[in-house]
């Protein structure tokens, strides 16, 4: 059985805003990489992530970026260099000015500790677009004190 997931949610900003949030690091790190976040989304670039409650920058290889439409990313899972997962997320303009985010990944190892990582992502993405809303919608950060 492959393990894969996807989650999404509609944000109240019009998909360039939306999009925006993402792929600019001083944005991104407002409400989700809030140990910081080194480099533009850009097809072929590969930038940083860093995180507070789990600490340790790591590298974010960028497959595809499709201005205000797609972003395709790579990394290691459970910091093993022999495997990798890919992030598509995808951005959707609704009719009343709202922006659909839809994040789906895949390619972890079918075991136990592989299994156990898509999940802990799969929180880690919802989180990600909850934290995304109340921050765009609000200018409010989540994930200030959330896990520690």
């Amino acid at each position: 059985m492959e393990l894969k997931f996807t989650v999404a949610g509609r944000i109240s900003k019009p998909v360039a805003q939306v999009f925006d949030a993402v792929v600019e690091p001083d944005r991104l790190t407002q409400y989700f990489t809030t140990g910081g976040a080194k480099g533009r989304l850009e097809t072929g670039a590969e930038v940083t992530w860093d995180f507070h409650d789990f600490p340790g920058a790591f590298p974010v290889l960028v497959q595809e970026v499709v201005p205000n439409q797609k972003i395709v990313l790579q990394w290691e899972a459970d910091q093993k260099a022999s495997t990798w997962t890919t992030v598509t997320m995808e951005f959707s303009p609704l009719e009343d000015d709202r922006t659909l985010v839809r994040i789906s990944e895949f390619g972890w190892p079918e075991t136990e500790d592989g299994l156990a990582s898509s999940f802990g992502n799969c929180e880690g993405w919802t989180m990600m677009l909850c934290a995304m809303k109340a921050w765009l919608e609000h200018g409010i950060n989540l994930r200030d004190g959330f896990y520690k």
